[in-house]
């Protein structure tokens, strides 16, 4: 696998339209047995995740890991709670920041390293509200019209 780019094996695709993401990390996910071969073959489901921080470490919660059906003695729960491998320093960055009115941890993608470790990346983010998804989707709408439009004007000179 080294060489190669990431290889992404899910991404949280509601994530960008429900919340205002503000931040971006990258963090090592702590697996059991089978659970990568599991990754490589099967995949996983992420739009149910969250993370939360306690006691000082970062847990993700309903990251649905589906079992590895080739194997014969060990196998882990598919949503058990794993836990997120970051650097101190960002943690006591992400309590500071947590702990503030509105803003949550959510995971965005899952995918595997240069070196082929599996990372997840997270995200601080503050939830949107209704009336401001619909503001996102109409300025997404107008600036496809305005590029729309400046390519047909474009082509005609």
């Amino acid at each position: 696998m080294c060489g190669e780019a990431m290889k992404i094996i899910a991404t949280n695709r509601k994530a960008r339209k429900d919340y205002e993401i503000l931040e971006t990390y990258e963090a090592g996910i702590e697996l059991k047995g089978t659970e990568v071969k599991s990754l490589r073959t099967m995949g996983c489901a992420i739009e149910e995740a969250f993370a939360l921080i306690e006691h000082q470490e970062v847990f993700i919660y309903n990251l649905n890991i589906p079992e590895y059906t080739k194997s014969s003695y060990f196998r882990a729960k598919p949503t058990r709670t794993r836990r997120l491998l970051l650097h101190k320093k960002e943690i006591k960055r992400l309590i500071g920041l947590t702990s503030q009115k509105g803003f949550t941890l959510i995971p965005l993608k899952v995918y595997f390293n240069e070196r082929g470790f599996v990372k997840a990346e997270i995200a601080l983010a503050k939830g949107r509200l209704m009336y401001d998804k619909r503001r996102k989707i109409k300025e997404e709408i107008s600036k496809r019209e305005t590029q729309r439009a400046l390519k047909a004007f474009n082509r005609r000179y």
